[in-house]
């Protein structure tokens, strides 16, 4: 059975602009995450893929190995073509899997990584705000 991602939209109400002073860090993190309509990590579709590319990426150093020794202790030459062939289906299935797996453990990482930048961002704003609020009455 397959799980689809949860998909929350924006809470439609009108918000002051800005961040709202008594609203905890975390509660405004967890509500920004949401507006920024990143998919749910948690629907385990991206773990999924990156578990098979690496059953993948294991699978094929196995036939290469496998068909490497069988194609250097056969003498038959059909059966050294064989083992060849199945060689060779083995790196294709290790360059495969090694770019499932990189992709989306990639996937995984940058986005937390987006979140969080974005999270960084919105606090120096936040931060420059206040500061240029204070010093804003100030003549230059």
């Amino acid at each position: 059975m397959t799980s689809t991602p949860e998909i929350r939209t924006p809470d439609p109400r009108p918000r002051p602009a800005g961040p709202v002073p008594s609203e905890p860090r975390a509660a405004r993190f967890e509500r920004e995450l949401a507006e920024l309509k990143i998919p749910d990590p948690a629907a385990g579709r991206t773990a999924l893929w990156a578990r098979l590319g690496g059953v993948l990426m294991a699978l094929g150093i196995v036939l290469g190995i496998v068909g490497y020794l069988t194609a250097h202790t056969a003498t038959d030459a059909l059966v050294q073509r064989d083992a060849l062939a199945l060689g060779l289906g083995g790196i294709a299935s290790s360059v495969v899997g090694s770019a499932l797996f990189l992709r989306y453990s990639l996937t995984h990482f940058l986005r937390f990584w987006m979140a969080r930048q974005s999270f960084d961002l919105a606090q120096l704003a936040d931060r420059l705000h206040e500061k240029e609020a204070q010093h804003g009455s100030e003549p230059r």
